[in-house]
Formats: C-alpha cells, structure tokens, sequence
C-alpha cells in the first residue's frame, strides 16, 4: 500500500481553511492509504512560540484530527518533536540541498518581507525539514495545498540528487494530492486573501471550534456584493469558475466554493440550485450547512480538549509507532553517508 505524510502546524486558531484543505482529506485518504499525520511542532518554532500555547496548540490540532474522524488506530498521529530521526535527517539535507534552491522559495519571501535578515535561520531550510518528515517515512504521496507545491517539488529534488549523490535509487520521488473544490479558501471580509489564523479579525474566519451562534454570525457578516447568485455563465469550458469571473466576484464565489466542498457537490451542481437567488438565501442554506458540519467537531474538539491525558496518549503511541518506522530509515541513510557508529 502506498503511504501518505502530511502534518499541521500547531499555532492556533484551527479553521474551515484547515479543515476543507486538510483534515477532512485526511479522513477520506486513511482508507485508502497508510497514513501518517503530524503535528508539526519543530516547524511552528521557525518563528517564536509561548511554550505553554505551543503546548496546548498540539493537543489542539490533535483533538482536531481525532474529532474530524481520523482513527488513531488505523492511522499514526504524533507531535513531530517525538521522533528525532527527523532532525537528524534534516541536518543531511541541509548538506544536499543547494542555497540556490532555497533563495527560490516563495514562502520565505513572504514570511520574511523586509526583515529577511532578521528571519530565523529554521525559517530558511523550513523547506529541507519538510523533505525530512516526508522522506524520513518513505511517503509515496503528500495531500497539499497550492501554496505547498513548491515545497514538495524541492522534497522531490533532493531525493533526486541524494540518490544520484550515493548511486541509489532509496527515496521515492513524493507525489503530491491535491484534493477537494476548495482547496484553497478565502477570507470572509476580503476574498482575495487566503483565511488566516493570523489574520486579526476574528470575523474573517470561522474556527473549527465556533458554535452554531459564531458560525451564524460570521456567515451572515461574511462579505458579498449586491448582486443576485451568479449561474452556470460563470464557468470556463473546464466546469470552474473563470477567472474574469472570480476576479469581479471573489466574496461571492468564495462562499459558493466554500459551500460545495461542505456538501461535497461539484460547482455546476450548486450554481444552478442557486442561480438568480438573491444571496441572503444562499447565506442562510450555507449557514445551515456550516453548522451541520463543523457543529459536531467543535464540540467533540472541546471534549477532547478537556481530557488532555487521553490527547497525550494518542500522542505518545503515534510516537512510538512512527519512530519505529522512521529508525531503520535513517540507519540506512547513516550507513549510505558514511557515518561511523559502532
């Protein structure tokens, strides 16, 4: 069976972003494949974190994988700092990879801005510690976002060259999966930037953790346009939205986005329920639909929140499970570098 990585940065304020990009895919790809999900605590630390929130945000992205429906038996949950094989791998392809390919990635230009001098040296190989949570696993596939494409395609050249580098076919080259109509969702008071847990309106996200009343009041304060819903004349000859279309409308085809992925219907299918609807009704049937959803997880999240011992033993055996994966690996990669160890 091949084998999925993915993991989510523990850093607070899970949201429907996370969940339609990520943990709900997470669910889905546990059937089909052998998962491994991480709580990436060893990447938050790129930038600085309050220990005791750092804390509580790894149980809190761990209560979010087993309230979504991730099942700790099928699959392995685990914080990253558990396993040290993959440090220990990083440090290696912090040696194979190239500074040229690092000054590339767009992510670090944007997490830096204008203060890139000041920016963690962790913040600049982020990408070769991602390589290493991949690989240190062998993972055939990796679910990502758009914005992490660039990520695995650099995972993917270094195990090319450490396999040129050693004359061994030992990595896979990682595939990436891109799932889902919304892939990718968008602020709920500007549609053209990315949902943020770091965005400082509250109102510009609806957290995995809102009650039906927060998700109600978010819905019906997201931002749209005085027009009607649009229909089937938005699409392109692909059946997605174009993008002169997006670009007049991205609240409003955010939200429709947002709505098909909750209810697993294709972007056709939703246009023509709604089309020539004025969009207070479609606020309301998305409402509706939000709370049906995410209401459960919430609560389950709280639960499990309340219950840190359980969290923490879901944890705890995750670890051991992806260490003893992750161990003869590494010695294997030991043994091919030339490292000595009697």
């Amino acid at each position: 069976m091949n084998r999925i990585f993915s993991g989510v940065q523990p850093t607070g304020n899970l949201h429907l972003g996370n969940y339609l990009g990520a943990i709900r895919n997470f669910v889905t790809l546990q059937d089909d494949y052998e998962s491994i999900f991480c709580v990436v605590d060893m990447h938050a630390i790129t930038v600085w974190q309050n220990p005791e929130e750092l804390r509580r945000h790894t149980r809190e992205v761990t209560a979010a994988y087993l309230a979504a429906g991730i099942d700790p038996t099928q699959s392995i949950i685990f914080n990253q700092s558990q396993v040290a094989a993959h440090a220990e791998l990083a440090w290696i392809f912090n040696c194979v990879a190239r500074i040229g390919w690092l000054n590339r990635m767009t992510q670090f230009k944007e997490k830096a801005g204008k203060h890139k001098e000041n920016a963690s040296a962790g913040l600049y190989v982020y990408p070769n510690l991602m390589a290493a949570d991949i690989l240190v696993y062998k993972a055939t596939h990796v679910p990502v976002g758009e914005d992490q494409k660039q990520h695995l395609e650099l995972a993917r050249d270094i195990a090319q060259k450490f396999n040129n580098d050693f004359g061994r076919d030992f990595f896979p080259l990682t595939e990436p999966l891109i799932l889902g109509s919304a892939t990718r969702v968008m602020s709920l008071r500007d549609g053209t930037r990315k949902m943020s847990k770091s965005e400082a309106s509250d109102m510009s996200r609806i957290n995995m953790t809102d009650d039906a009343d927060a998700i109600a009041q978010k819905v019906r304060k997201a931002k749209t346009d005085t027009e009607a819903m649009p229909g089937l004349e938005a699409l392109d000859d692909s059946g997605r939205v174009s993008e002169a279309a997006r670009k007049a409308r991205p609240e409003a085809f955010n939200l429709i986005g947002i709505y098909a992925a909750l209810a697993d219907q294709s972007l056709p299918d939703v246009l023509s329920e709604f089309a020539g609807q004025p969009f207070s009704g479609f606020k309301k049937a998305l409402t509706d639909l939000a709370v049906e959803k995410l209401g459960p997880i919430g609560a389950e999240m709280k639960r499990l929140m309340a219950n840190p011992d359980h969290v923490d033993a879901v944890l705890r055996d995750g670890g051991e499970r992806a260490r003893a994966l992750a161990m003869p690996i590494l010695k294997e990669v030991y043994d091919l570098v030339g490292f000595l160890r009697p």
